[in-house]
């Protein structure tokens, strides 16, 4: 039966994640682009301005929303986790340092990409009947399209809650077991034979903090990933520029590998990795796991936020694929080559291997801090993912199915602690492609909304200084 499975996965993968997938990927990240005139680029210093400058101000939000920074922190909350660590470990043990390269192209597209998405997500979103704002693809292919298309308002939810308990649940679940297990046995307080026993026991803890959590509705969400998210990702940040800062002299090489090998991956990995289009989808389909951009899942966090236009939100989603990818995945990336762990390309490769770049500078001791920054990263990403979750089932079979969803969402840790998730692995990546499909051509119709909304958020005095546009 499994071998069924993987067999089906395997053929529906390669469609997803192949040659189709990443021309509309790509396609439609430049086509954004060029109809926004590049607004990533040519507003990033004032989108950065604006989103950080958030992070200080406490502001209250209104009944049924979040603040823009806790929407934020939510959407950040499901993309710095394993996309972020193990994915990107699996992206340079397939495809070679090059794939690193190829994530920063698409980082580079997805941030137009978010933008757009998140823009939208908030135009076109809706108050349930708990009054709780609601949105993203499915709301913005409802509200914004034609009835001839609200067909993939229906296929992305139902991708959407399928991948929830793969991508967001069970594969994050496996990274804080992979992270505490190797701190444990690096201190000898467990041996091997004892591991599957704490696993369950981790995998417990986990259901029920993510359900105490999840239960409490958007505004516990909030709260949480608002505190959470900013500590993880600045300890995360500290121990990865140590690790880079003591092997300093290895930079100029490891930059070399990495363009090298995004052009010539063969010459970069000794022959392993053969052909271009494998560093090139490696590098674009986890770059996208990492930062989520165009499978329209942070849309969803951030149609909650309590903003006066969609754009400015919007400016949130340039931010955060910039940190997600371009920030600690290249941290990570760095990590890992600059450590000079080993490691065999063409050999599939997680978070292990990403701990083992800081085990290799600084020493076992730091298997302790490293498992509490990968035991953060994953558990914001459950809780970012129940909601999508949620919000998804919520529009397909309305609001009476969404705590029963929550608490088998909740009960999926416990398998993630303790099964084996080589398989589960490949179809989450499998869903993550089905989901973008339907969001892609939805971006694409819904384009020159953006661009109308762009325009009326930055000519309009009363939502932007002239001197900042």
């Amino acid at each position: 039966m499994l071998a069924t499975i993987e067999s089906i996965n395997t053929m529906v993968n390669n469609f997803v994640w192949g040659v189709p997938a990443m021309i509309c990927i790509i396609g439609v990240g430049l086509y954004l682009s060029f109809n926004t005139r590049f607004i990533q680029l040519r507003k990033f210093n004032y989108a950065i301005k604006t989103t950080i400058g958030k992070a200080f101000h406490k502001t209250k939000a209104a009944k049924g929303a979040t603040t823009p920074f806790q929407a934020l922190c939510t959407a950040l909350a499901a993309t710095l986790g394993t996309g972020s660590i193990a994915g990107v470990a699996g992206a340079i043990a397939i495809g070679g340092p090059g794939a690193v390269f190829w994530m920063w192209f698409s980082a580079l597209l997805g941030m137009c990409t978010k933008f757009s998405e998140v823009t939208l997500a908030v135009h076109f979103r809706e108050k349930n009947i708990h009054g709780d704002w609601v949105g993203g693809p499915m709301y913005y292919i409802k509200n914004g399209l034609s009835s001839n298309w609200q067909w993939l308002s229906i296929a992305f939810a139902i991708f959407g809650t399928l991948a929830v308990f793969g991508t967001g649940n069970a594969t994050q679940v496996n990274t804080i077991t992979v992270a505490i297990d190797s701190a444990l046995l690096n201190f000898n307080v467990a041996s091997i034979e004892n591991l599957k026993t704490i696993n369950l026991f981790i995998g417990i803890i986990i259901t029920m903090l993510v359900a105490l959590v999840l239960l409490g509705g958007i505004k516990r969400i909030g709260m949480v990933t608002e505190k959470l998210v900013p500590f993880m990702a600045l300890l995360y940040i500290v121990l990865a520029l140590g690790v880079i800062l003591m092997n300093i002299s290895h930079i100029p090489a490891v930059f070399a590998l990495i363009f090298k090998g995004a052009f010539s991956p063969s010459a970069a990995t000794g022959g392993v990795v053969g052909t271009l289009f494998i560093s090139l989808k490696k590098g674009i389909s986890r770059g996208i796991f990492s930062n989520e951009a165009g499978l329209g899942t942070g849309p969803i966090a951030h149609a909650s936020a309590d903003t006066n236009h969609p754009v400015k939100q919007g400016l949130f989603g340039i931010f955060e694929v910039f940190t997600a990818t371009i920030l600690i995945c290249t941290l990570t990336a760095l990590v890992i080559l600059c450590s000079g762990v080993p490691f065999t390309y063409g050999v599939a490769a997680g978070a292990e291997l990403s701990i083992s770049g800081f085990t290799a500078t600084y020493g076992g001791w730091i298997s302790i801090i490293t498992a509490i920054a990968l035991c953060c990263f994953a558990f914001s990403t459950i809780l970012g993912w129940g909601l999508y979750g949620s919000r998804c089932i919520e529009f397909l079979f309305g609001p009476k199915i969404i705590k029963p969803f929550m608490i088998i969402y909740s009960l999926v840790a416990i398998i993630g602690a303790t099964a084996d998730l080589g398989l589960i692995w490949s179809v989450a990546e499998t869903f993550n492609g089905l989901m973008a499909i339907p969001n892609l051509i939805a971006l694409f119709l819904l384009s020159g909304t953006v661009v109308k909304l762009i325009k009326d958020y930055f000519n309009n005095p009363a939502y932007i200084e002239k001197k900042s546009a």
